[in-house]
């Protein structure tokens, strides 16, 4: 073989371990359940990590030399790490039976709907047409908007003629919240968790039909070196949230920017706490960040609700020139079919427990210390 070609191959060779390697690598850290940010952040670009694996598996066993016991056993790590990955994509695919059941209501039952809006409209975003388009087209019955400041609370508060009931904490830090909503709330509190600048809301919106549904509105600090070098309080106030709701057995959604994943551990294990289930499971991943990178995206805004819930409508909207897109969802009260989608969840054993406790005591020093 020529000098050339030869330094080629062991040039795409080196390449091709370099990036399998990387994958590989990405794949394991996760499992150590460590907080620190960087192990942490692997969470997030699943779809990414699957993808180098399967370039770099097709290329390893393209490339000549794959049948020594190092480029086997390279291969074989490649195959074990997709396979693993692929196994926690899978449920966010339409080829896995969908958690949440279709709504049976017809769509114009008003008294027996409820629709949320979610939008991190981005703080230093100062174009609010999009948003309130949104708003406008949708007529959703409670928009939740984060990262708002006092600017954002001057251009949306014009809604306020047809969405009455409010709760606000703007904020300058990134991480202001702003709720509006058109049916009447009861109770309704801001309320900071763990974090004095980080608030979330907390309250009951009324539906026509006179239930009440509990609603817990959360924007925690993600795990990132700019913002919090762990994840312990993100997840802390997660899990706090889950206990709060564990025993209720009454109609409920927990919606935001969770800085968190619906694949990863932590949101696992709240769903497994809380009885909540995720709409998107058999129906898609709708990634909602980052709006302006197509290769780099994955779900970090979440709905979740409890089995009272059917799903009558969920879907991304279009970019508002945050780096998050809007995501809208209208559920059907149907408490009819309350036992039989919950008898789909997995339930909070004695070690999830034992975990939850460890989290959120963990969280609590964490905040205690000033860890960012």
């Amino acid at each position: 073989m020529p000098t050339f070609l030869s330094g080629l191959l062991t040039a795409a060779q080196w390449s091709v371990w370099a990036i399998g390697g990387v994958a590989v690598v990405a794949t394991l850290l996760p499992l150590l359940r460590q907080t620190a940010w960087w192990i942490r952040v692997f969470d997030f670009p699943r779809l990414q990590i699957v993808a180098a694996l399967v370039l770099s598996l097709i290329a390893a066993l393209l490339l000549p030399d794959t049948e020594g016991w190092g480029d086997v056993a390279f291969a074989g790590s490649l195959a074990l790490s997709l396979g693993y990955q692929a196994s926690r994509i899978w449920p966010y695919t339409p080829l896995h039976s969908r958690q949440v059941a279709d709504a049976s209501r017809p769509e114009d039952d008003d008294a027996n709907h409820i629709s949320l809006m979610v939008a991190n409209v981005l703080m230093y975003n100062r174009d609010a047409s999009r948003c309130l388009g949104h708003i406008n087209n949708l007529q959703p019955d409670v928009v939740l908007a984060v990262e708002t400041d006092d600017w954002w609370l001057s251009q949306l508060e014009r809604i306020e003629e047809t969405y009455p009931y409010t709760c606000h904490a703007p904020l300058p830090n990134t991480y202001g919240m702003l709720v509006f909503s058109r049916l009447p709330l009861l109770e309704p509190q801001i309320r900071y968790i763990l974090d004095s600048d980080i608030p979330s809301f907390h309250g009951c919106a009324v539906l026509p039909n006179g239930v009440a549904v509990n609603m817990h509105f959360l924007h925690p600090k993600p795990p990132a070196p700019q913002e919090s070098k762990n994840s312990a309080r993100r997840d802390a106030e997660l899990l706090v949230v889950g206990k709060i709701i564990q025993h209720h057995d009454g109609p409920t959604i927990v919606a935001g920017d969770l800085n968190d994943v619906a694949w990863s551990h932590t949101s696992e294990l709240f769903r497994r706490l809380s009885r909540l289930l995720d709409p998107r499971i058999g129906r898609g991943l709708l990634p909602t960040f980052h709006a302006d990178h197509k290769l780099l995206r994955w779900p970090l805004d979440h709905v979740f609700h409890s089995a009272h819930f059917r799903l009558q409508r969920l879907e991304r909207l279009t970019h508002i020139g945050s780096d998050h897109f809007p995501i809208y969802i209208r559920l059907s009260y149907e408490p009819n079919g309350w036992h039989a989608q919950e008898a789909e969840l997995e339930k909070a054993d004695a070690d999830d427990h034992a975990e939850i406790e460890e989290k959120i005591e963990e969280g609590v020093a964490d905040a205690a210390q000033g860890n960012d």
